[in-house]
């Protein structure tokens, strides 16, 4: 008589350790490639649609439709990764990118200008994608590692964002070689790389994390209903203060990020400033975005999330001033973009980590959804707004703006905080 098959014990802390080692490398590898998809695809979007649409207010709208579609797909990803584990939702993020960019080729070819921006909304499904696979970095992270292991998979993405959009001209090239239109190339390659991204997820992120780790907490995935992503999320919000104050903490970060952001290289071209200025002024703020994120990572880990959250605010503070204040500075423009960036990093690394830690595995893809929308959200919003401000007034006054903005919710967190300190560990 022949035994049955021994299960291995997935309990066990080697067998773990081994899983989420192979977890964090899958989601990296996954984060590059896909990143390398989004920054290609953005490289171009805004420059083909003012030429299709001979209007530059309308090219602005390219930024927008990507940020909304990363906004209206954080929650299908969420939805499909608390049914159907993390390789779920990660594939949907990628297939909805990919299917984006086919569209966008195609409306390019038509030189159709809406159709163009209806592909750019679902080319945002990579930027969903990338945002929840820091996510999926948490669920098997040991006790006091999560902030680490998420700004792994953050820091990933650096290179993918910096090798992009050089790779724009090259597959320009190559599409119109292979008899592609003009500028239909880097969305071709952008396909690509989706589909390597998901490829990528599919094969390699086995076994899926969430699903090891409601294995191990002895929790079954949510029942199929209507809506019921954004109530579970709700529900476990209000139960859980710590996850409600990381939710708006990264909110506010994002925003303040976007909005300083986008409107500098206006401010800079306003100036007097080069193309070659403002791309190394971009590049330093996006090195302060991801580069030192590991670090971030390890002192929220060490110090504990709320300080590095209100560590963010400060630096987001100091990044608002030196930008408000820097007139025709090139050089105090670029220090208050870095700070920009680094204050961003804490809020996104420290705030993601606290929100996982602080929600039950079952509810963590719900309301790590919620977190992503909302994010996607108010940049998109922090963007209109900045440009509003900029133009109705002025670059100062956005400084300021954005400066009294992250100060209340840096005093807010840091008030509740020690009203409530045991409601977070260090």
């Amino acid at each position: 008589m022949t035994s049955a098959p021994i299960k291995p014990d997935i309990s066990s802390p080697d067998r773990i350790r081994v899983v989420q080692r192979r977890t964090l490398a899958i989601l990296s590898a996954a984060q590059i490639v896909g990143g390398v998809g989004v920054a290609v695809g953005l490289a171009l979007s805004s420059v083909v649609v003012d030429e299709l649409s001979g209007s530059t207010v309308i090219s602005g709208f390219a930024g927008t439709a990507t940020v909304l579609g990363a906004a209206l797909l954080a929650l299908p990803t969420a939805k499909a990764s608390g049914r159907g584990g993390r390789r779920a939702g990660l594939t949907l993020a990628y297939v909805a990118a990919l299917a984006g960019c086919v569209l966008s080729v195609g409306a390019i070819s038509l030189r159709n200008w809406p159709l163009l921006l209806a592909g750019l909304v679902l080319v945002g499904g990579g930027s969903a994608g990338n945002l929840a696979a820091r996510y999926s970095a948490t669920d098997l992270s040991p006790s006091g590692h999560a902030a680490r292991h998420l700004s792994l998979v953050v820091w990933a993405a650096t290179i993918g964002s910096v090798a992009g959009p050089n790779l724009a001209k090259p597959a320009d090239q190559i599409g119109m070689s292979a008899g592609l239109v003009e500028k239909a190339g880097p969305f071709a390659f952008a396909a690509l790389a989706f589909a390597l991204a998901m490829l990528i997820i599919l094969v390699g992120l086995r076994p899926d994390p969430l699903k090891v780790a409601r294995e191990l907490n002895g929790t079954q995935p949510p029942a199929p209903g209507r809506n019921r992503t954004i109530r579970n999320a709700w529900t476990t919000l209000r139960t859980t203060p710590m996850a409600r104050k990381a939710l708006v903490m990264i909110a506010i970060s994002h925003t303040a990020m976007v909005s300083v952001m986008s409107m500098t290289p206006v401010k800079l071209h306003h100036d007097g400033s080069n193309l070659d200025v403002i791309g190394l002024v971009i590049s330093l703020h996006i090195a302060g975005m991801y580069v030192m994120s590991p670090v971030v990572g390890w002192l929220a880990d060490k110090a504990g999330k709320v300080p590095v959250l209100l560590l963010g605010m400060a630096l987001l503070l100091s990044a608002a001033i030196l930008a408000g204040t820097a007139g025709h500075r090139v050089w105090q423009v670029s220090t208050a973009l870095v700070l920009l960036g680094l204050g961003w990093s804490c809020g996104l690394v420290a705030g993601s980590a606290l929100v996982s830690e602080s929600v039950p595995v079952e509810s963590r893809p719900a309301v790590q959804g919620l977190s992503d929308l909302l994010m996607n959200v108010c940049g998109a919003t922090g963007t209109i707004v900045a440009g509003a401000i900029v133009g109705g007034l002025s670059y100062g006054v956005l400084g300021l703006v954005v400066g009294v903005m992250v100060t209340l919710a840096g005093v807010w967190l840091a008030i509740s905080w020690h009203r409530a300190p045991g409601e977070v560990t260090a």
